[in-house]
């Protein structure tokens, strides 16, 4: 089952001013989980695009052989019929359909030009069967989990034939329970004769599954690296990961700080906050927490703990109902009902979803970093065009986001730079303390790296910042002090010295007496 599968030969791609891959090689064996890492912009999903299809032949100068052909894929149909399937990191799934119609999209099971709908729910169901989820065929996928969702996709390539099953960002939106339940069905699926190509930027999913490994590095192949080592070693693999990705060792992730704490910033008691839809149900129970300036404080807490939830209410009451509690800035209790008032006090929030809360990715760098703080560039009623240009290349140079123009779309950037546009958008805003919820989701180490070195100097500017995160290594490498969120209560605080990972997970799993 070791036989080559398929080469990519000398594969360049040129867009409009910009090269994104330059004479890249790829081999993968028969059977085996591969892995492309590298950092975000690196050209990974490009390279997927030109294997798929989705990048037509013709578009690109290369060869791709596959099963020993070689091949030219005018789209997606060609390659599919050759078994080849990509599952893009945004979900294809049409949310008002059942599961089997999704399954099924464009793979109708008709006999005379009629839908059997028998059929299609029987095959659905064995589908789901196989990738282990406990569903109904005829279930809405509206009504999914993202981590269903993704096992749904799934179950959509293999009623397809696949043989080669491409995976992008497989786990970035899904927490660690319904990420350790997709690898572990790619790994059932390499045992059926399944070959996968994953990309991924978390390393630690990588060394736990992936029998290759290739590197891409600013659109060029730097190197593949056999990941056949004992299973306790695997993990020593990382720092090599790395330097081959950014150019560079990285010996600490996370920077190092000289911290100075002042006075406490914002203090937050006996919060309570019920579900916005249905009534009486408790997200967030009596929370109490502060933070001061130039501190990091942390918040950890398993999917579903209401971390989020308490952080959107904090900023204006922007989830919930029947929001009760005190907030004090500066020890003085204030009133902060809706974002506005949440601003004018000097609170910031940067959302997990920077998608759909955080960018408007129709418009350009500019008018995004501008628009929590217009009045700031406004005169006399008219936005100052000329300002905001200056406003947005001030953090454009400060904050190293990648781009040759402010005036480029935000959703043409990679999640890196844009994470750094949200992030501009609310410290124009002059914030005394910033809410950073997920910062570093979907980013590579890289630009994670950046975005840690950022989160220190604002600390070391006075700033007080609130980090959530899902990654207990992030919230320990980051903070100063840590809270435990279970069930909407906080369940402990601990110092950052004092944390591990063990404790923090008792904490973060603690039921209410």
């Amino acid at each position: 089952m070791h036989d080559t599968i398929l080469e990519m030969r000398s594969i360049t791609k040129k867009y409009p001013g910009v090269t994104a891959l330059k004479d890249v090689t790829l081999t993968v064996r028969e059977g085996e989980i591969h892995a492309i890492c590298g950092e975000n912009g690196a050209g990974k999903s490009t390279l997927m695009k030109v294997l798929s299809g989705v990048e037509p032949a013709g578009s690109y100068e290369g060869q791709i052989v596959y099963r020993g052909r070689e091949v030219a894929f005018s789209g997606i149909n060609d390659s599919e019929a050759e078994g080849i399937v990509i599952i893009h990191q945004e979900l294809a799934l049409v949310p008002h359909l059942s599961i089997a119609e999704n399954i099924f999209l464009g793979n109708e099971q008709a006999r005379g030009g009629v839908i059997s709908w028998h059929e299609t729910n029987a095959r659905a169901a064995e589908l789901l069967e196989r990738v282990g989820l406990s569903e109904k065929p005829v279930t809405p996928v509206g009504q999914l989990g993202v981590g269903k969702q993704q096992l749904v996709e799934i179950a959509k390539a293999l009623s397809k034939n696949v043989s080669l099953l491409i995976l992008d960002e497989p786990t970035a939106a899904l927490n660690d329970d319904d990420s350790e339940h997709l690898l572990g069905l790619i790994r059932g699926l390499r045992d059926q004769g399944v070959t996968s190509i994953i990309i991924s930027h978390k390393l630690g999913e990588i060394t736990a599954v992936a029998d290759s490994t290739t590197i891409i590095r600013d659109g060029s192949t730097i190197e593949s690296i056999d990941m056949h080592v004992p299973d306790d070693q695997r993990r020593t693999l990382i720092p090599s990961l790395i330097k081959g990705m950014v150019g560079r060792d990285i010996d600490n992730l996370y920077p190092e700080r000289d911290v100075e704490i002042g006075e406490e910033v914002l203090r937050i008691e006996d919060w309570h906050v019920d579900h916005p839809t249905q009534s009486g149900r408790v997200v967030v129970d009596g929370a109490s927490l502060n933070v001061r300036a130039g501190e990091v404080v942390g918040i950890a807490g398993l999917m579903g703990a209401g971390r989020t939830e308490l952080a959107m209410s904090v900023f204006g009451h922007s989830y919930g109902r029947d929001i009760t509690g005190t907030a004090y800035v500066r020890g003085r209790a204030v009133r902060m009902t809706s974002v506005r008032e949440a601003i004018r006090h000097g609170i910031a929030y940067v959302s997990e979803d920077r998608k759909q809360y955080g960018l408007n990715l129709i418009q350009d760098i500019r008018t995004n970093i501008t628009a929590a703080a217009l009045p700031k560039v406004t005169t006399g009623g008219w936005i100052n065009g000329n300002e905001e240009i200056a406003v947005a290349e001030r953090y454009r140079s400060s904050l190293n986001i990648k781009t040759p123009t402010v005036m480029s779309l935000v959703g043409k950037l990679s999640g890196g730079n844009q994470q750094k546009v949200v992030l501009s958008k609310w410290l124009f805003t002059e914030p005394d303390v910033l809410i950073l919820d997920e910062p570093t989701r979907g980013v590579d180490v890289g630009a994670k790296f950046e975005i840690y070195t950022i989160i220190n100097e604002l600390a070391a500017a006075g700033k007080a910042i609130i980090v959530i995160s899902s990654e207990l290594p992030e919230v320990m490498g980051l903070s100063d002090r840590i809270y435990t969120l279970s069930a909407g209560r906080i369940t402990g605080e601990v110092a950052a010295q004092d944390a591990t990972q063990e404790h923090l997970m008792e904490l973060m799993t603690m039921e209410k007496e």
